[in-house]
């Protein structure tokens, strides 16, 4: 090989190396949460309108949990919830934030359902009482490597039937993926 070549080469070798350090990863971006928390308020009003009759009795809004351990929240389900409970306060409704500990929210099973399934618990049925509420705002999510899922219920306290629902879903970008990581329970 000569002289030449070696300074062709060497250069050339450079070059390439450097293009295996660039990533090809797509950045994903977050979405709007506020925004998307709106959305899914005004579905839950819009798809219950028997809510209307009721306008003057609370709603209160416990915060979102993860799907796969109602025991644990967020602050990405803190903030959705206070998000939905916004939204629901400027179309109105009297709104009572509930600051229960997240092991409250939820209980699972009864007679009438197979373990798997989750019923309001005892707490939060009295708080409903205590406070004359006529709905609950409850939901859940779930997160994906790319995605979260999100199940937002609004729930008639007296006997826990489901008025509305809404699902949606949002990416999961570095903003999102902060606020998903702040968990409130520690895990057993």
């Amino acid at each position: 090989m000569n002289k030449w070549t070696r300074w062709l080469i060497l250069p050339s070798l450079l070059v390439l190396s450097g293009c295996g350090l660039v990533s090809n990863k797509k950045e994903i971006r977050d979405a709007d949460l506020v925004k998307a928390s709106y959305q899914a308020a005004d579905a839950l009003v819009k798809n219950a309108p028997q809510l209307q009759l009721y306008q003057s009795r609370p709603i209160l809004v416990a915060s979102f949990v993860d799907i796969d351990d109602v025991q644990r929240s967020s602050t990405f389900g803190r903030m959705v919830a206070e998000q939905v409970g916004s939204r629901l306060a400027q179309h109105g409704y009297k709104v009572i934030e509930v600051k229960v500990r997240t092991d409250t929210i939820f209980t699972k099973g009864n007679a009438y359902s197979s373990e798997g399934e989750y019923l309001l618990s005892r707490e939060l049925q009295d708080i409903s009482r205590h406070h004359d509420a006529y709905a609950l705002v409850a939901g859940t999510y779930g997160a994906s490597k790319e995605v979260v899922y999100v199940t937002t219920k609004l729930i008639r306290a007296q006997d826990n039937i489901i008025m509305s629902s809404y699902d949606y879903s949002l990416p999961v970008g570095d903003n999102t993926r902060n606020l998903l990581r702040a968990a409130t329970a520690s895990r057993r």
